[in-house]
């Protein structure tokens, strides 16, 4: 198993928040050739620890500014409806996560509408359609105070 060392550690911290960041610019920020911080970061994805880069969109200007965590509970556990929930709601595009819970809930689902009305329409066609679905429980974010994609490193 990979373990990163202190300056993979450095390398992973600047790309978190400056994922378009050059090479030469990287290299200089962890004290690195360019060559050599191109091969570190290299590896870095090929160990899996680098898994995608991507731009953060503003939900807000794209009119989806509310956010809902909706708890779902099954009516059972057996592999079978697990696997079928799963796979129908990955196939949701409001449902941004989607998580596998212990507790009271089964699932914790992270969904993006535009306001209160469109929430009702992704919880009347979509949500409540899922397979196996017993209940549901829909918490609307009223201010977010800290969200980050950042890994503590």
């Amino acid at each position: 198993m990979f373990t990163p060392d202190e300056t993979d550690r450095r390398i992973l911290a600047v790309l978190q928040a400056e994922g378009r960041i050059s090479n030469a610019d990287l290299a200089e920020r962890v004290n690195l050739s360019p060559s050599a911080c191109h091969r570190r970061v290299q590896r870095l994805e090929e160990e899996g620890l680098i898994s995608a880069y991507v731009a953060l969109l503003d939900a807000r200007r794209l009119g989806r500014g509310t956010t809902v965590f909706v708890e779902i509970t099954l009516t059972g556990q057996a592999e079978e409806l697990l696997d079928a929930f799963e796979r129908a709601v990955a196939r949701v595009p409001e449902v941004l996560e989607c998580h596998l819970m212990a507790g009271s809930a089964d699932y914790l689902l992270k969904v993006a509408a535009a306001d209160t009305d469109d929430f009702a329409r992704i919880h009347r066609r979509a949500l409540s359609a899922l397979p196996g679905v017993r209940g549901m429980q829909s918490s609307f974010v009223l201010r977010t105070v800290r969200e980050s994609t950042a890994l503590p490193l």
